[in-house]
């Protein structure tokens, strides 16, 4: 039997892209839903990002992929280059036959504050969706049939029927559920940032023209360029290991280190960094996957759940995945906390494997001598038709029947 909704909507804690996807797909079940988030004013920072096929199947199940590709860009091919040599290494064809017969749905790369508008505009529009700037959770109590937030500003207490804790990286419901401890740092750093396209001169604007996702893959470092918004702007992320890093200094990952790093790039690399962003770098974590994501009537999502390194392009895809699982659950159970095991039943395995995975590929990029030769050797033998090695993290898994808590 289902048991009584409680008469609190659920509440979503964080108000990036993930936190909004579920707060949309939330209030789509047919819940009311209040999003809170700490900033005083919504905004999402940073530069582009890349949306598998899976990422576009979440967006259309949400009801914003069509407002996502007015902006988007659909590149024509996904391409690995040996950032010392400027030879090609391998390419996928993201537009072909033997794509299309293995994905209903486009790759896209976009500018993340386009995503995220269309996300905050979807739930400004819906009825059901509350949202809350400059609220800053310190802390949440639960009982059976509800959950109490405090925030930093002000002696208000909250009450949701439940809570869904989307609070990114560093997220505090997190550390006081799960208790891991702080995000592991990678030692690697990025540089990112997106220029009018028609700054890109020589080697760069005929990369900026062809529409394609190109990886520089170097020793200990990378570099990767798309273009976004139309492709009115191109993206640039310059990726390299620090030998400098301590866990208690920020004096690391500096623009010194970049540029001794990229030292022995090709031409079209080393023309590429000069027009690099560097008004911030971003250290890069992760974490290890962990069992358990719903805690009685809070659960975890997003980077507040499965934190991965970029190198599959998959941190904004997971979470969006996350939302649109979340939301089916919702609508299968009428008491939140079975919900939320059955969405956490349905997402652990795969985000983890992805988690990991993206540790792996991270390593295959940045390896070094013989070690790049021999990565170089195997895949420059592989079709751009060949889908096998990706496919099965560009495509979800398939809705799971509904099982109610405690009977599986």
């Amino acid at each position: 039997m289902r048991s009584t909704p409680s008469p609190h909507p659920i509440t979503v804690v964080g108000g990036g892209i993930g936190g909004l996807a579920a707060a949309l797909a939330t209030a789509r079940s047919g819940r009311g839903v209040t999003l809170v988030e700490q900033a005083a004013r919504f905004g999402e920072i940073g530069a582009g990002l890349q949306l598998a096929p899976n990422a576009s199947l979440a967006l259309e199940e949400l009801g914003v992929l069509a407002e996502v590709r007015h902006t988007a860009v659909a590149p024509h091919r996904l391409v690995m280059m040996d950032a010392l040599s400027g030879d090609q290494i391998t390419e996928l064809d993201l537009r072909g036959d033997a794509y299309r017969a293995r994905f209903a749905h486009p790759y896209l790369v976009t500018h993340r504050t386009d995503l995220h508008a269309a996300l905050l505009a979807a739930c400004r529009a819906h009825p059901a969706v509350t949202l809350r700037t400059g609220h800053t959770v310190t802390h949440a109590e639960q009982d059976a049939s509800e959950v109490r937030l405090h925030f930093a500003e002000s002696t208000e207490v909250l009450r949701a029927g439940a809570v869904v804790a989307a609070d990114g990286l560093h997220s505090r419901l997190r550390s006081a559920l799960a208790g891991d401890g702080e995000p592991v740092c990678s030692r690697y750093v990025a540089y990112r940032g997106a220029l009018p396209t028609e700054r890109m001169t020589g080697h760069m604007s005929r990369h900026a023209a062809s529409e394609a996702v190109m990886v520089w893959a170097g020793p200990r470092m990378h570099l990767v360029q798309y273009p976004v918004r139309r492709g009115e702007l191109y993206n640039q992320v310059a990726v390299f290991e620090s030998d400098r890093y301590t866990p208690d200094s920020d004096d690391w990952g500096t623009e010194a280190e970049l540029e001794a790093r990229f030292t022995d790039a090709c031409p079209a690399v080393r023309d590429a960094l000069p027009l690099i962003s560097r008004d911030r770098r971003w250290p890069l974590y992760d974490r290890l996957p962990i069992d358990t994501w719903a805690h009685g009537r809070i659960v975890l999502l997003g980077d507040a759940a499965h934190p991965m390194l970029q190198y599959l392009a998959q941190g904004a895809c997971q979470a969006l995945e996350d939302a649109v699982a979340l939301g089916h659950a919702l609508e299968q159970f009428a008491d939140a906390g079975d919900a939320f095991t059955a969405y956490a039943r349905r997402r652990q395995e795969r985000a983890a494997r992805i988690q990991t995975n993206a540790r792996r590929f991270g390593e295959i990029c940045h390896l070094e001598g013989m070690g790049a030769t021999l990565r170089n050797t195997l895949l420059r033998s592989r079709s751009p038709q060949d889908f096998d090695d990706i496919s099965w993290v560009w495509t979800p898994a398939a809705p799971s029947p509904a099982v109610p808590a405690g009977s599986a």
